[in-house]
């Protein structure tokens, strides 16, 4: 045999990395193969269908179906038997996989994670003990309220410093009270809210958000009302709460603004349609609302779902506004209202009458169908609830997300 020729008894296969060493041994059969980490450490025992396969440590045990409800992978065998006879597969009578408890987790109360996630549901409140007799109010005038700026990296980044000086508000801090949450808060209107704090902020002024349960009695001190969206009954149940207490009338009186939407908007009218009934409405607004003010034996107009656009009236001096609309209601103004439409429509139905236009705005008051938040969308509309209350404010630009958000919507809409 050459010196630098081979052994044959130790080429691949048959020597140190055939059926010894590496073979079946160490690599093959053996520490890699069927015993240590074939089908023993990486295959069907330690690693394989034990440790990190379905039965230990990742599989049935510790990370496995267990805790973590690992999607059932069936064998090859198991292609041949019913689903319900699979060992790790879900019983056709549980609506929702149950987790189970990990090592030292206390049990899961009875009927604990039994149902997905529900569709919203609209609250179903006691009704005839809801606003009768009212309750003591949570909200209270404090004896010093701090002033409201916060950091800001909106600020830090120095591009509103520059501002000048505003006037002072009737008060120290600007409140902005958001009426009755849980029966008009359907579709995010709360959002408006956060819209008008931050752009006081902005400018450097104090400003509050004060929530106003259902059930509470609403302040007469705030700044600014706004009522949102809701279904029939939280609106006719939120109707009926204002009518007990006239304290948004009287700060109107006062000069206080009011921005209403959808079912807000409906509510500070004259009347309004829900449950098959005609209820009465604040009267802030010379509005009244039907499901059609068609002739009886006409059908019913369909609900109007989808984007809206409006053209301000030109005394508002407000760009083009923009929003969706989700509502079966039709608005017509009274004989003799005063105020003028928020704006001509566009893209949408609005106030769904011949005129074509959207909403009411009369003094401090502003009535809409638009969602969105609306104010999230049109900033310059913000701005305009807010001259209201402090006059004459100083401009205030952007910020680019909103302005890169309604060129898309434009574009979307094919809004020149």
């Amino acid at each position: 045999m050459s010196l630098f020729e081979p052994d044959p008894r130790r080429r691949r296969g048959q020597g140190q990395y055939g059926p010894g060493e590496h073979g079946s041994n160490v690599y093959g059969s053996g520490e890699y193969g069927s015993n240590e980490r074939g089908s023993g450490e990486y295959g069907s025992n330690e690693r394989g269908s034990g440790e990190y396969a379905e039965y230990a440590e990742y599989g049935a045990g510790e990370r496995g179906p267990a805790p973590y409800e690992r999607p059932y992978d069936p064998s090859p065998a198991d292609y041949t038997r019913p689903l319900q006879q699979r060992p790790d597969s879900v019983p056709p009578e549980r609506p929702f996989p149950v987790r189970r408890p990990v090592h030292g987790e206390p049990e899961p109360q009875p009927d604990a994670y039994q149902h997905p996630p529900q569709r919203y549901v609209p609250p179903r409140l006691p009704a005839q003990h809801l606003f009768e007799p009212p309750a003591p109010s949570a909200w209270s005038e404090p004896e010093s309220r701090p002033p409201a700026r916060r950091s800001d990296s909106f600020l830090d980044q120095g591009r509103y410093q520059e501002l000048p000086a505003v006037p002072a508000a009737r008060e120290s801090t600007t409140r902005i009270a958001l009426i009755y949450p849980e029966l008009l808060g359907t579709y995010g209107d709360g959002g408006n809210a956060l819209v008008l704090t931050q752009r006081l902020r902005w400018r450097g002024i104090a400003a509050e958000v004060v929530s106003v349960p259902a059930g509470e009695p609403v302040p007469a001190g705030c700044d600014i009302y706004l009522l949102g969206g809701g279904e029939d009954e939280p609106q006719t149940l939120a109707a009926e709460g204002l009518r007990r207490n006239n304290s948004i009338e009287r700060a109107v009186a006062g000069g206080a603004a009011v921005l209403a939407v959808c079912a807000g908007y409906q509510v500070i009218g004259q009347s309004f349609p829900a449950g098959g009934k005609i209820h009465d409405g604040l009267g802030l607004l010379g509005v009244e609302t039907r499901r059609s003010f068609d002739p009886p034996d006409a059908p019913l107009p369909p609900r109007v779902v989808g984007d809206i656009a409006l053209d301000p009236d030109p005394s508002l001096r407000l760009p083009l506004v923009l929003g969706y609309e989700n509502h079966g209601g039709r608005t017509r103004p009274l004989p003799g209202a005063r105020g003028v439409p928020f704006g001509k429509v566009r893209i949408g139905l609005g106030n769904g009458i011949p005129e074509g236009t959207d909403g009411l705005v009369e003094g401090t008051v502003l009535g809409t169908y638009l969602h969105g938040p609306v104010l999230a969308q049109n900033p310059a509309v913000a701005d305009l609830l807010l001259t209201w209350v402090h006059g004459p404010l100083p401009a205030l630009p952007g910020p680019p997300e909103v302005d890169a958000l309604r060129a898309a919507r434009a574009r979307a809409l094919q809004i020149a």
